[in-house]
């Protein structure tokens, strides 16, 4: 029996929830574009400068939404995040990462 509860079901509909709106956010950035090429009124010219701005911001923001998820569902290589030694598990030290962090 398929279970209506599971994790991939819910990260399959999620990944395609942004996707969905990253295309639509992409639609809407056209459109202010659009806008704005054809705007006289200086007040218009200013709306849509704001529009496109906050566009382009949602936009960046959906982009690093998809990666994290995207990074959150692949999985780790076989490499174990502990170095090897005759050390019990306990007593094992991280590796360092190869960036920085904060």
């Amino acid at each position: 029996m398929k279970s209506y509860f599971s994790k991939s079901s819910h990260l399959d509909k999620e990944d395609n929830s942004i996707l969905s709106d990253i295309a639509k956010t992409r639609y809407a950035l056209e459109t202010a574009y659009a806008g704005f090429d054809n705007a006289t009124d200086p007040d218009l010219i200013d709306c849509y400068i704001y529009e496109v701005n906050a566009i382009q911001k949602r936009y960046k923001y959906l982009l690093q939404e998809a990666a994290k998820m995207k990074a959150a569902t692949e999985t780790p290589k076989s490499e174990s995040l502990y170095e090897e030694s005759s050390i019990p598990l306990v007593r094992q030290t991280f590796r360092e990462f190869p960036f920085s962090v904060g």
